[in-house]
């Protein structure tokens, strides 16, 4: 992989990772689009790593609050009905479900979930499922009433993006709608929630490169440089992002996936990508 490549899909991943449109694709859809090899899911997980620091440090504040909070409720019974333990107890809770998914399709998420004719039919599905919870959802509920049901029913929506084209944001903010959140509190909540999930991913895959076990090799230093990019663009857009949905629906994001997978599944059909 070109140093080239490597900043470019670095931005791709940074910008696509928090927005609703699925990075996972879209690291497959832009190589194929320009003529570069698919990358990988091993690259797409690491990667991660980058936009996974950038949670991490735009939202330190709250992380740490969490994990002190947390902490004191393993020994003290009486903190535990406090927001940031409760906090720390469903991100854990809503991590279970990817994690479990994750190992047990672990091939068919790196071979053939990876096909561009799936990646297309899904931006479609996802896109109108997160349409209607728009249309569906009352809004009123803020971060701080989240609760055991919410937490389990967002972390399998959470599992559901481990089919390529889904979208991990995507998934995570359409069931916080449905389950009466506002924008901004099912977009916070799904940032957090991705940090144990993207760390476990990362780490794994980063092994498999490491040891040479990797499906796909495109180079340390390639990697090193799109981690670096993911984690720029990722930051900026997390800033974006939150203050985007406090004035405006996520229908232009819709818009975009439908019009994406349509292309991408006309140029399929065609033969003009593979």
């Amino acid at each position: 992989m070109s140093t080239l490549e490597a900043i470019v899909l670095g931005i791709v991943q940074g910008i696509t990772e928090f927005l609703p449109i699925s990075s996972t694709a879209h690291l497959r859809i832009v190589p194929a689009f320009v003529g570069w090899e698919d990358p990988g899911a091993e690259f797409t997980a690491v990667t991660q790593m980058g936009t996974m620091a950038a949670v991490v440090i735009y939202f330190r504040k709250d992380l740490w609050r969490i994990a002190r909070a947390w902490s004191a409720s393993l020994t003290d019974k009486s903190r535990r009905g406090e927001l940031d333990a409760r906090m720390g107890w469903y991100i854990g809770l809503g991590t279970i479900p990817i994690a479990v998914f994750g190992l047990a399709f672990q091939d068919q998420i790196e071979t053939g979930a990876r096909s561009l004719y799936l990646m297309g039919v899904t931006l479609i599905l996802l896109g109108l499922v997160l349409l209607y919870a728009e249309k569906v959802g009352k809004r009123d509920r803020p971060i701080e009433s989240i609760g055991r049901r919410d937490a389990i029913a967002v972390g399998f929506a959470q599992a559901c993006a481990l089919v390529p084209g889904v979208s991990r944001s995507g998934a995570t903010i359409t069931a916080g709608l449905f389950l009466g959140f506002d924008r901004e509190s099912a977009a916070r909540y799904s940032f957090l929630l991705s940090v144990p999930a993207v760390v476990l991913s990362g780490a794994f895959e980063g092994l498999a490169i490491a040891t040479g076990e990797a499906k796909v090799d495109v180079g340390t230093g390639a990697v090193i440089t799109a981690t670096l990019f993911a984690f720029i663009a990722g930051y900026a857009t997390i800033a974006f992002l939150l203050r985007f949905l406090t004035t405006h629906t996520t229908k232009v994001f819709v818009a975009y996936r439908v019009a994406l997978g349509a292309l991408v599944i006309i140029l399929v059909s065609a033969g003009a990508i593979s």
